[in-house]
């Protein structure tokens, strides 16, 4: 994983370049508060990503683990744009009912929508637990530099 820093770096530019992007079309969305989210979460998921690639020589774990921790990492903060754009996109309430604010969408995009979110929850804090876990103070270093 030499390049891993890098790219993480560059996956961080980019998913926050989306979120700017997602901001000029939030209003576009068929709900836009939605849309908005759908923003910030780009922009805050890819300062998010920058920031770990500053620190992912650190971060000291094994080899697959270290793999887990980055594929996990990346499908937590692009999912989580993702499917916050595709619920500002159909206007669906599941697992947001304050930015729903009185929209809903079918059944089947409710529960896309909602598998979605679940999957990027249980994703994204899997990869904290490991993150955080390389990071201990006791961690010795098994990574392939």
């Amino acid at each position: 994983m030499t390049n891993s820093k890098r790219r993480l770096i560059w996956h961080g530019m980019f998913l926050f370049l989306l979120g700017l992007l997602t901001g000029f079309i939030e209003t576009s969305f068929q709900n836009p508060r939605m849309g908005l989210a759908a923003h910030l979460e780009g922009v805050m998921n890819g300062a998010f990503l920058v920031a770990l690639g500053a620190i992912w020589s650190e971060v000291r774990l094994r080899v697959c683990q270290k793999a887990l921790a980055y594929w996990t990492v990346l499908y937590g903060t692009y999912g989580n744009w993702v499917f916050t754009t595709l619920a500002a996109l159909l206007g669906t309430a599941a697992l947001s009912p304050i930015t729903a604010a009185g929209h809903s969408a079918t059944l089947w995009q409710e529960a896309l929508v909602m598998l979605g979110f679940i999957s990027v929850g249980l994703t994204i804090v899997t990869a904290s637990v490991i993150v955080l876990w390389g990071l201990r103070r006791s961690a010795v270093i098994h990574e392939d530099r």
